[in-house]
């Protein structure tokens, strides 16, 4: 009996394989990858090339060095007991199937807890568990389904971008063709008859035809299999238009020469694919540009406490932090770097970074990741190196954190694409049919010409570039938003919230008055200590105000989110907040914002706080009061009423003694009624009320608060230019319409010379990229223009 080949590696099978729908599979890996792939439709991944699941011959052995520790230390982000998380470039990430299969791994292997594609990067994150699988054999999964990643320590350490040559390499075959067979054309467009085109004129002809040969097959391969993906998902991407504008351009002319009816259109096929592929260069270009400054060049506005050698405390930038540095990390606060632990107890969030919130106990001495989240008082740790900028935003954008909130501008933009194919192809068939009777030489041209002049990227260009230059320019500001997502949303809210404390108030002017029994010397050491290693408004101003103490290491601290502190440290166990919280005898006070302070279950006083508004508060809010509704929704008492109404516009909400879960409801249910809502808070208390609005900004004032819960950070400093940057989310909306006119005025003009036979399908093709590049020269200046405003 003949031994057959592994339909998927390729192997063979031996004399008893494993048949599934009449293929042969040589084990019940293999089996189940194909069955995966059939259940969801992704069979023609077998069409790329033969046996693509086996491990090719190269790779055996090319990654062993991957099973070296101190390899793996370099490559891995996040390294722990049980898990390990790495991020590798993958350059054969092209199309929705490639994300299914990548993003799926964990059922090619189930020691792959999570797997998440950056498509324009061409990455994938990969989660897995370090105690049964590893780096290596990672890695070898991948080559075996035909995603080799691409590894370079070189370019690791030295934080290059990864560069993708193949559009170069397609743009140069294309050059190369179109010019060499513009020039072979010579002869024929100058019609001369001399007896050597004659002799030569079938010569020059298949020379063309042979040249062409690689522009179609080769530069033009990448809208084929766009269009073919597309149409076998049932969507009519903008590549079918153009895929079948060259398929129409190649067969014609191919005929044209083997019947010797003429020499063709060789030379506007290949300028056809030429001049598309300059268009696509020039964005990828531009995209890559804006990119870039996103994510190194946005002064990201986090601080972060560092302590010089003295002991003295200062704030600084996260991008500030250098190697070596020693820094104070409080409760809920965001390791920004990679650090050894030297003081304090550590018990650290890594949800940001693994999606599992189970904190991790640490002790001094043990290595502490980027990503973590301290949840227990205040920790100090040595930097191990500077600040990954596009770390940071990293984390803060992963998709398991990022609610589905609406994002009705995308879907009118991709709904436009949509329809504005199918109107393509129906002008493009009736005015072929039309020319066909009415003069059949001129079809072909018309044919082609429409489907080429018409390509609506221009429109779905608009969007992503307007966006793109607007995060750069409020990054640079002081104004960090999460994605292009949010700028759509905050241009069309008309309800915003305010938090007080902390948000319209500045705790570093703020000032407190105490009022009650005298602290013991050790229970004012306790009571200094908790404080620093809290991040709450009203913490950090009383931390400054009181005096200088031993710096300690609490034997016990626990953040109550809207409530308050309990510390202990040796016999003393104090407790900081509300007076219910504290056990207070006394009421509430409702004539002003107050801290209560008990020690051990006995009553020690309370710290009565006179607030300073920020700003230019006044002032923004009489700006923003004529376009939404404002409100002012506390967890304070309703001591600063009577302020606030002198301070605010009439009729602005004032509602006080609000619980963090009272801020979400009360934002749910005026959803519900229809308003959208943009809440603007601290971050901390705020998380739920941020998370539910359809806007959540929290403002930043040298504290490392960053919560997934936010779609937009803040600057203090920057709070009073708040109403400026609304109004430039909704001059970008402005910005995008009139670019969806200037696009449908040049595709209507277009169409006319396509459709009445006075366009050539080369000029078509010099016009597409044009149009494109018009619309992101004319975003781009406009946003510039926005931003020069706003300065």
């Amino acid at each position: 009996m003949e031994n057959k080949s592994c339909f998927h590696c390729g192997d063979d099978c031996g004399i008893h394989p494993i048949i599934v729908n009449d293929k042969s599979f040589c084990c019940n890996g293999c089996k189940t990858v194909f069955e995966i792939f059939s259940e969801n439709e992704l069979t023609c991944y077998y069409d790329l090339q033969h046996s693509p699941g086996t491990i090719p011959k190269e790779v055996a052995g090319k990654y062993d060095f991957l099973a070296q520790d101190n390899i793996i230390e370099k490559l891995t982000e996040f390294r722990s007991d049980t898990l390990e998380i790495v991020t590798l470039y993958i350059p054969h990430i092209h199309c929705s199937s490639c994300i299914w299969i990548l993003e799926n791994l964990n059922k090619l292997n189930t020691d792959i807890s999570d797997s998440q594609v950056n498509f324009g990067k061409k990455t994938v994150r990969i989660s897995y568990n370090s105690e049964k699988t590893n780096l290596k054999d990672v890695v070898l999964l991948l080559c075996s389904i035909g995603y080799e990643p691409y590894i370079s320590l070189e370019d690791f350490q030295s934080g290059k971008k990864h560069i993708n040559r193949t559009l170069i390499y397609k743009l140069g075959v294309a050059g190369f063709g179109f010019g060499n067979i513009m020039f072979l054309s010579f002869p024929e467009y100058f019609e001369v008859n001399e007896y050597w085109l004659e002799q030569y004129k079938h010569l020059f002809r298949w020379l063309m035809f042979a040249l062409s040969l690689p522009v179609v097959f080769y530069s033009a391969q990448d809208y084929f299999i766009s269009a073919y993906k597309g149409l076998r998902s049932k969507l009519l991407n903008i590549d079918v238009p153009i895929a079948l504008g060259i398929t129409v351009l190649f067969l014609r002319s191919t005929i044209e020469i083997i019947f010797d009816l003429g020499s063709g259109f060789f030379d506007s096929l290949a300028g056809l694919v030429f001049f598309l592929l300059v268009g696509k260069y020039f964005q990828q270009k531009t995209y890559d540009f804006l990119s870039f400054e996103r994510d190194y060049k946005s002064y990201f506005p986090i601080a972060i406490t560092k302590i010089d050698k003295d002991g003295h405390e200062d704030s600084i930038q996260v991008y500030d932090i250098k190697k070596g540095d020693r820094l104070l990390i409080r409760n809920e606060e965001l390791i920004p770097v990679d650090g050894i632990l030297i003081n304090g107890r550590g018990k650290i969030d890594y949800s940001f970074v693994t999606g599992e919130s189970q904190p991790v106990s640490k002790v001094s001495g043990d290595k502490l990741f980027a990503g973590g989240k301290q949840t227990s008082g205040v920790i100090e740790l040595e930097a191990l190196k500077s600040v990954e900028q596009s770390y940071l935003t990293q984390l803060w954008s992963n998709d398991v954190f990022n609610k589905n909130k609406e994002d009705e501008f995308t879907t009118i933009t991709n709904t436009i694409s949509k329809h504005f194919t199918i109107t393509i192809l129906s002008i493009a068939l009736i005015a072929t049919t039309f020319w066909l009777v009415i003069d059949a030489s001129k079809a072909m041209n018309v044919f082609t010409a429409v489907l080429i002049i018409a390509c609506p990227c221009a429109i779905a260009l608009s969007a992503p570039f307007t966006f793109g230059n607007l995060l750069r320019i409020f990054g640079k500001l002081k104004f960090y938003v999460k994605n292009a997502g949010v700028l759509e949303q905050l241009a069309e809210i008309d309800t915003i919230i305010f938090d007080k404390t902390g948000t319209i108030t500045s705790n570093k002017s703020s000032h407190a008055i105490y009022d009650g029994e005298g602290l013991t010397q050790d229970e004012a050491l306790v009571l200094k200590n908790s404080l620093r290693g809290s991040n709450h408004p009203l913490s950090r101003t009383l931390y400054d105000i009181l005096e200088t103490h031993d710096i300690v290491t609490l034997d016990h601290f626990n953040e109550h989110i809207g409530k308050g502190i309990e510390a202990q440290h040796q016999a003393v166990n104090l407790k900081i907040g509300s007076a219910h919280f504290v056990g207070s005898p006394m009421e509430q006070s409702a004539l002003n914002t107050t801290v209560h302070i008990s020690s051990n279950s006995n009553y020690k006083g309370k710290y009565t706080f006179y607030n300073s508004y920020r700003k230019g508060v006044a002032k923004l809010f009489n700006a923003l009061k004529p376009h939404f509704d404002l409100v002012i929704l506390s967890g304070d008492n309703e001591g600063e009423r009577e302020n606030l109404k002198k301070l605010l516009p009439a009729k602005t909400k004032l509602i006080f003694n609000q619980k963090p879960e009272d801020k979400l409801e009360y934002i749910k249910y005026h959803q519900s009624e229809g308003a959208k809502v943009l809440m603007i808070g601290d971050g901390l208390n705020d998380a739920g009320a941020l998370a539910q609005s359809n806007v959540g900004i929290a403002i930043s004032e040298d504290v490392n608060v960053f919560s997934p819960a936010c779609d937009a950070i803040l600057d203090a400093s920057k709070f009073k230019h708040l109403f400026n940057y609304i109004k430039a989310s909704k001059s970008a909306i402005k910005i995008i319409k009139w670019s969806f006119v200037l696009s449908f005025l040049y595709n209507i003009v277009g169409l006319y010379f396509a459709v009445t036979g006075q366009l050539a399908p080369v000029v078509a093709a010099i016009l597409m990229p044009l149009s494109s590049i018009s619309i992101v020269v004319f975003t781009t200046l406009c946003t510039n223009f926005l931003g020069r405003r706003l300065k």
